[in-house]
């Protein structure tokens, strides 16, 4: 049983009760079923209990056999994590959830959402860019996002280090939804633990993933499309030629959506991506104005009608002690003299460096998505080749 086995049509109603929440939380969280998937059994079975109950003769038509659906507890475990941490669950056809996002082939048929759901109504629009951004990278993706926002339209991004921080600061008071690639109450990256906080108070947290899920690698390019299919366009500030941002305009393409760029430097290998989208028909991005200019007209925003609602109590507390970028590049340097080409365990790589997984974990995704290291089936590290 394969996800490409299955059609992306969606359903037509959402859940009515919570027990049909629990079995659609629990039918996404089964093994082997992703969103397609998903669709397919919905639409096939009716409802998502009949669909639950039809999953193991389906597992085992296909070949697998002693298949087990996630068991309830595994949901119950879920939610209470969601009420402790302030998270609502919006389903697909759910009066918050953002009629551009369903509108695309792979809609997520659940989000969890931290914060005020009212933003993701309104007009929205991405802006992503280079984690190691420069310092003019930086300056245009808060210009943007200020003038953006000013304009009415809630900046999207997926609050990684760069211009997705800087966008996210820019547009706190007028409206910025932040997707994460890990559970909702995940905080990733630390660094960004005060960012994250005032994002829930203040705008929208997004995630599909599991409560408590640590970002993977393999979870960014998912996270993507969801960050595209909110927004209107995409407009990416600063970008290498291989980029997760380079993903998330592909993302933005093949959903529609249109696609700009801010223009840099030819020998700036930062900036190689945003000219090859330039190249290939990208509008070219010099200030808000022309973001605006290359959208189709719309309706003036009502400002009155906008305005905060107070927030639930969120998050817990940001953690008290944050990592310089000394001793970030520091950490990352120690993890990487102690791997070479031969996988190593990771809980061994941990007992040699001697510190907490907490601390190690997060440095390991950093590393993953650089591409510096490798992670393979067991558990097993290496360097990239």
């Amino acid at each position: 049983m394969t996800e490409e086995q299955f059609s992306s049509t969606h359903p037509k109603l959402p859940p009515t009760t919570e027990e049909d929440r629990f079995s659609w939380l629990r039918l996404l969280r089964s093994r082997r079923v992703g969103v397609a998937t998903f669709h397919r059994l919905l639409n096939d079975h009716g409802t998502a209990q009949k669909a639950l109950e039809a999953l193991p003769d389906i597992a085992r038509a296909a070949g697998v056999e002693r298949y087990e659906v996630c068991p309830p507890g595994v949901i119950h475990a879920e939610l209470k994590a969601a009420k402790a941490a302030g998270a609502r669950l919006i389903c697909r056809g759910d009066e918050h959830y953002p009629q551009a996002l369903a509108d695309i082939a792979d809609a997520p048929p659940l989000l969890w959402a931290i914060g005020d759901p009212a933003l993701l109504s309104r007009p929205m629009l991405a802006l992503v860019g280079a984690r190691n951004a420069s310092s003019l990278g930086t300056r245009m993706a808060r210009s943007l996002a200020q003038e953006l926002g000013g304009e009415g339209y809630v900046v999207v991004s997926g609050l990684a280090r760069g211009v997705d921080t800087a966008a996210h600061l820019a547009a706190l008071d007028t409206g910025t939804v932040a997707v994460l690639a890990g559970g909702v109450d995940t905080i990733y990256p630390a660094e960004n633990a005060n960012l994250t906080h005032d994002i829930a108070r203040k705008g929208v947290i997004l995630s599909e993933q599991p409560m408590g899920m640590t970002p993977q690698a393999r979870h960014f390019p998912r996270r993507n499309r969801i960050i595209s299919g909110l927004a209107q366009a995409v407009v990416v500030v600063e970008a290498a030629a291989k980029s997760g941002s380079l993903i998330t305009a592909r993302d933005a393409l093949d959903q529609g959506r249109d696609v700009l760029a801010v223009p840099g430097h030819p020998f700036d290998a930062r900036a190689a991506g945003c000219n090859m989208l330039i190249r290939d028909g990208a509008q070219l991005v010099r200030n808000a104005a022309d973001v605006i200019a290359a959208l189709p007209a719309r309706a003036p925003v009502q400002r009155d009608l906008l305005a905060d609602l107070p927030a639930p109590e969120t998050l817990p507390p940001p953690p008290p002690q944050k990592r310089g970028l000394r001793e970030t590049a520091a950490l990352h340097q120690q993890i990487l003299s102690r791997l070479g080409p031969s996988p190593v365990a990771e809980d061994q790589l941990i007992r040699d460096l001697s510190l907490p997984a907490g601390r190690v974990g997060p440095m390991l995704v950093d590393l993953e998505i650089d591409g510096k290291i490798l992670r393979q089936p067991g558990g097993l590290l290496s360097l990239s080749k």
